[in-house]
Formats: C-alpha cells, sequence, structure tokens
C-alpha cells in the first residue's frame, strides 16, 4: 500500500473532511480504487468518497456513512493509502516519494549522510529529509534538494541508495 493522502480535519456540520492530497497533479487522489483509511483509532478500512471538491489549497469530501461533524473528528490525522498496482508506470528516472523514503544516501565520495526520512514539496522543487542512520557520518539532520543530475546523480532502488553531489558540511 502506499500513502496517497490524509485527512486534516472536519468541514461542515455534515460529516464533510478535509483532504491533504500527496498526489501530482492533487485531485488525481480522487481517481484511485480501492482506498483504503488508516489510523491510530482504525486500522486499514476500505472507505467510499461520495463526493469532493477543491476548497481552498486542497479538497473538502463526503465519506459514505459519515453523517456528522463528531464522526468526521474521527478521522482527523488518517490517511488515505492504495494498493501500489493502481499507481501509473513512470517513466525510467521517475520515483514515486514512497519509493525514495527509507533510502540511503550517500555523497560522490561514498560517505553515509543518512536515511531519507520524507519528503518537502517547496514549490521550486522537491527536497529530501535526510535524517542520521546508525552508520552515517554524522548526527545531522540534512535538506538536499531533490535536483535530478545537479544534486542527485543515482537513484538505485536494487541497492536501496541515492548519490548526490552534496557537501557533507551543509
Amino acid at each position: 500500500m502506499v500513502v496517497v493522502g490524509r485527512v486534516t480535519a472536519a468541514f461542515g456540520v455534515h460529516g464533510w473532511v478535509r483532504i491533504h492530497s500527496y498526489t501530482e497533479p492533487e485531485e488525481n487522489f480522487f481517481q484511485y480504487s480501492g482506498i483504503r483509511l488508516e489510523g491510530p483509532s482504525q486500522k486499514d478500512q476500505g472507505v467510499t468518497i461520495e463526493e469532493w471538491k477543491p476548497h481552498g489549497k486542497g479538497f473538502v469530501a463526503y465519506l459514505k456513512d459519515c453523517d456528522t461533524r463528531t464522526q468526521a473528528e474521527l478521522y482527523r490525522g488518517m490517511q488515505f493509502s492504495v494498493p501500489k498496482a493502481v499507481l501509473a508506470k513512470l517513466e525510467p528516472g521517475d520515483y514515486y516519494w514512497s519509493q525514495l523514503i527509507g533510502l540511503s544516501v550517500q555523497s560522490t565520495q561514498q560517505r553515509i549522510l543518512g536515511r531519507v526520512d520524507s519528503m518537502l514539496e517547496t514549490g521550486a522543487n522537491d527536497v529530501l529529509v535526510v535524517k542520521a542512520s546508525k552508520d552515517s557520518i554524522d548526527k545531522r539532520e540534512r535538506l538536499i534538494p531533490y535536483l535530478p543530475d545537479r544534486v542527485v546523480k543515482e537513484v538505485n532502488l536494487e541497492s536501496a541508495m541515492i548519490t548526490v553531489d552534496w557537501d557533507e558540511d551543509f
């Protein structure tokens, strides 16, 4: 399963929720089949999105059988996921964020900088959030721009390694 979005808050009094999509473009979130919800209070349950619409910088949606604000509040913080099989095939050299998270990051001098903990979208480019690992050169967190060819020299999914041209002192 791959996380494709999350519920950020309840919206209104009729059971609607605010949704933050991790897909690009963001509205592609609503085209997936087999969407599941999971979170601390409820594990891996199927969900049907009956209606949705853009609202502000995100979306609001009505989830089947969620008719009150109180019910909608229970979904806050839960994540939407879909089976990997429903994701579109990518061109060579393109990756889903979920494929990059957890990979080790090494410099072009083959020194381990840490592991990709998460990704940030900044508008200009995506950013790898690299946190120290047991085999990294130090305990620092690094924010490394995801700029293929310029900074990111190689992504090797088989060896679970990203090679970057990045100064260790940054």
